[in-house]
């Protein structure tokens, strides 16, 4: 199967209704994507990339393979709660933690999420008008947006069969943000009851996937989608996703405009369709919903 893919350039211009349609329906049939054309500076993609590796060759891979959590594959016994990886969190808003963050990574870590946030400021917004909302919706209903980057590492691993890199999951947030490995596969997600590979990054693509409070504020509208890490025996792999997500004190509800109608009595709602059967089932639960109001 064909990722979607969504050019962010085309948003502005000729292809706009063309844009817009194809970002729907990867929300809405997939809930992941690929982005290109977005806008983040590639010059600073490709310094996070290259000090997160250079972190992670320093001071992070020798003592990942002698923890606790390696040694596992000596036993050659295979482990269903643990995940082989080696990250770690930088949160940027509300509150930093910038001094957590390794010296040689503060400074671009900060500015690659400067970055980002506005690429998902114009997700959110064309994603609220797609679905007929205010554009600033979504922003606004997350209320003070968190903001945080997991960096990670997946390494390679000898046994693959043994561990996974990172369990199955639905991310619990709001708009996820990734900027992964060029060489090395793992990432899969759940599309239709199969595993889809998804492929190393090209040319600085971000992929995007969906969190369960875009799902519960859309009414299900789009999609939060399982996937897992898979471990890999030729390399290891490079993981920096951004989420973006509601405040922590974030009141998340479905959209009162895509709700359903609710407590309506059947020959109401026949007398109102007699007159209306040819025309849009959606406005028809509107009207019906503002109705009953």
């Amino acid at each position: 199967m064909e990722i979607p893919v969504i050019k962010m350039d085309q948003l502005h211009g000729k292809k706009r209704s063309e844009t817009l349609s194809l970002l729907h329906n990867a929300c809405a049939q997939w809930g992941f994507f690929w982005l290109e054309n977005h806008g983040v500076n590639e010059d600073l993609m490709n310094k996070m990339k290259d000090l997160v590796n250079k972190h992670y060759e320093q001071d992070k891979e020798k003592n990942f393979y002698s923890s606790e959590k390696a040694k596992i594959l000596d036993y050659e016994k295979a482990s269903s709660n643990v995940d082989w990886e080696c990250s770690f969190m930088y949160r940027h808003q509300p509150k930093s933690n910038s001094h957590d963050i390794p010296e040689l990574l503060r400074a671009t870590v900060f500015e690659y999420a400067e970055e980002v946030i506005k690429l998902a400021q114009q997700l959110a917004a064309v994603m609220s008008e797609n679905l007929g909302l205010d554009k600033d919706y979504i922003e606004k209903a997350f209320s003070k947006p968190s903001v945080g980057i997991k960096v990670a590492k997946y390494p390679r691993c000898s046994h693959p069969e043994l561990v996974m890199g990172l369990r199955e999951h639905t991310d619990a947030g709001g708009i996820i943000l990734l900027f992964q490995d060029e060489l090395v596969p793992g990432l899969e997600f759940l599309k239709d009851g199969k595993w889809i590979a998804i492929p190393p990054t090209e040319g600085n693509r971000i992929f995007v996937n969906l969190g369960d409070q875009i799902e519960v504020m859309t009414n299900g509208i789009y999609k939060s989608i399982c996937h897992r890490v898979l471990p890999n025996k030729n390399g290891s792999r490079l993981s920096i996703a951004t989420f973006y997500n509601p405040g922590a004190d974030a009141i998340i509800y479905p959209a009162p405009k895509l709700t359903y109608p609710s407590q309506y009595r059947f020959q109401d709602y026949l007398n109102f369709y007699s007159t209306t059967k040819f025309s849009d089932k959606v406005s028809r639960f509107q009207t019906t919903k503002a109705i009953l109001k």
